[in-house]
């Protein structure tokens, strides 16, 4: 970007033509008669160079003036820049990896795969946000601390099976966990995103005692119900008969997830198939919205300097050579 600091200082152009009009007026020949016996002599000295150099000094004394007056208006080279300030999140989802997460109501694939799968695209989806991963099942462990890297992460989510631990479905340890995880974050905005497909049968804290640490640290807690109403195929390897699936019950206990979500200042969602999951997760992503404030703002750098120099030395040559090289003798 090129501007004029003081742009109205470049009205002093219009003086110079009207210079340049007073100087052809001052060198415009006068009548004179000059009588020679001989006219010889004169024409061997041929035609005389000084009104060129005369010239040529008025032409260094005009572009003095005009390099000035370019200096006087201050040109300035400017350079756009942004600043960014952003206020990140800290998320930390945490995954039932109990072995009912292996119905296939989710189609094409299971429960666990198509949450994974879910997951992912919702962290691919964030920026700036912490985000972590805690799974349970009859215990509860973190997969994956609080990370930027999403790289890191999204390979943690891809190593997530069932049987990494004993089964059952511990509800309260998940969330204690998770709350664990966020107990020393400075972010304004914490959040646990709780997906089970049961009802709390293991570990030794209750989830309503487990939801009451996350309240005491301000963090909100998003419960999804994860499974289709009334029965679901549920796959069994039979050692006799091989694989074949069997109806199970859909047991989510979906009074208790409200509760947490209630008490927490979440909210309860309930995804029964692969569409109404990812539709969950791209609601709780327009809830809790990574703040964004973009300044622009341009900064410009002086140019005067070189057009003064300019105008300058133009103006000092013309100062030489008219007293020297040049100079008018009476």
């Amino acid at each position: 970007m090129f501007r004029f600091a003081d742009p109205y200082l470049l009205y002093l152009f219009i003086a110079l033509p009207f210079i340049f009009y007073i100087h052809l007026r001052r060198r415009r020949p006068q009548s004179v008669t000059l009588r020679y016996s001989n006219l010889g002599l004169i024409k061997s000295t041929g035609k005389s160079r000084w009104p060129f150099y005369r010239n040529l000094l008025f032409g260094m004394k005009i572009a003095a003036l005009a390099f000035l007056i370019l200096a006087l208006a201050r040109p300035q080279s400017g350079s756009r820049e942004e600043e960014i300030t952003t206020e990140g999140i800290d998320i930390v989802i945490a995954l039932d990896i109990s072995s009912s997460m292996l119905a296939e109501d989710f189609k094409p694939k299971n429960r666990l795969e198509v949450a994974k799968i879910v997951a992912e695209d919702f962290v691919k989806g964030r920026s700036n946000d912490r985000i972590g991963m805690v799974v349970f099942a009859g215990e509860s462990y973190t997969q994956c601390p609080l990370t930027l890297d999403y790289g890191v992460l999204l390979n943690f989510i891809k190593d997530v099976k069932i049987g990494l631990v004993e089964d059952g479905t511990a509800i309260g340890m998940a969330l204690a966990n998770a709350a664990n995880r966020l107990r020393d974050s400075k972010a304004k905005s914490k959040v646990i995103i709780l997906l089970t497909d049961g009802r709390n049968n293991a570990g030794q804290l209750h989830p309503l005692t487990a939801s009451q640490i996350a309240e005491a640290l301000n963090i909100r807690v998003y419960t999804v119900g994860a499974g289709s109403r009334g029965t679901a195929l549920y796959p069994i390897n039979d050692p006799i008969l091989g694989k074949r699936y069997q109806r199970m019950q859909v047991e989510i206990d979906e009074e208790l997830l409200q509760k947490i979500a209630s008490m927490t200042g979440g909210k309860y969602f309930r995804a029964v198939d692969k569409e109404s999951l990812e539709q969950v997760f791209a609601e709780i992503g327009e809830l809790e919205k990574t703040k964004i404030e973009v300044k622009e703002y341009t900064r410009y750098e002086e140019l005067f300097p070189f057009y003064l120099i300019l105008g300058l030395s133009f103006l000092g040559l013309e100062l030489i050579l008219s007293n020297t090289l040049f100079k008018k003798i009476p």
